[in-house]
């Protein structure tokens, strides 16, 4: 059986929630052997379309608030550099994946862990799985606050409480059953065709 990865950078975007969507808001959390390191990266760029007032209901984030920004152009390299070729992991992870695949064509992560997928296998019969929710329900809301500053729908936030749920789903199994649980969320083992 693959190992497990030691390292694991927790991701979440924000979109424009224009046609074809693009990303606004992107924040990376680094996991090492199932522990927050304190690294974490966090970008705001500016889309070429403006965002939507649907989008800005759901995040917050109004085109005032990146107008000054870069566009993700010109931090594709840096972004690229720092999630190229490694494992990822994310709350409905393919959004992440669908968002970063179309604006990195030659970014190709080796898994992506699903922790809606992972929180369905191994805590089954919860009665809500989002993320907000997830985070109340295994007590971990508070501590994704304290780190970030941020709330729900927050980039940073949302990247961090999913790397909390990680740890917290993962932390006391044994290896091999933890091994085979990442497996089993990662969703590349899908059709291709699933993930946009």
């Amino acid at each position: 059986m693959t190992p497990a990865p030691r390292q694991i950078w927790v991701i979440d975007v924000e979109g424009s929630g224009a046609s074809p969507p693009e990303i606004i808001e992107l924040a990376a959390v680094e996991v090492v052997d199932f522990r927050l390191t304190g690294v974490s990266r966090h970008w705001r760029v500016k889309p070429s379309t403006p965002i939507t007032r649907m989008a800005t209901s759901i995040h917050g984030i109004r085109n005032q608030d990146v107008a000054d920004r870069p566009s993700f152009h010109s931090i594709q390299a840096e972004v690229e550099s720092l999630l190229g070729g490694c494992a990822i992991a994310g709350h409905n992870v393919h959004v992440e994946v669908a968002f970063l695949a179309r604006a990195l064509p030659s970014w190709h992560p080796t898994v992506a862990v699903d922790t809606l997928r992972l929180a369905k296998g191994l805590r089954p019969g919860l009665e809500s799985y989002g993320l907000s929710q997830l985070g109340d329900k295994l007590s971990l809301s508070d501590q994704a606050r304290q780190i970030t500053g941020m709330a729900h729908h927050a980039a940073p936030y949302d990247a961090t409480l999913s790397a909390l749920v990680l740890i917290e789903l993962l932390r006391d199994l044994p290896e091999a059953t933890r091994t085979s649980a990442l497996l089993s969320a990662d969703i590349f083992d899908q059709p291709q065709e699933t993930l946009l």
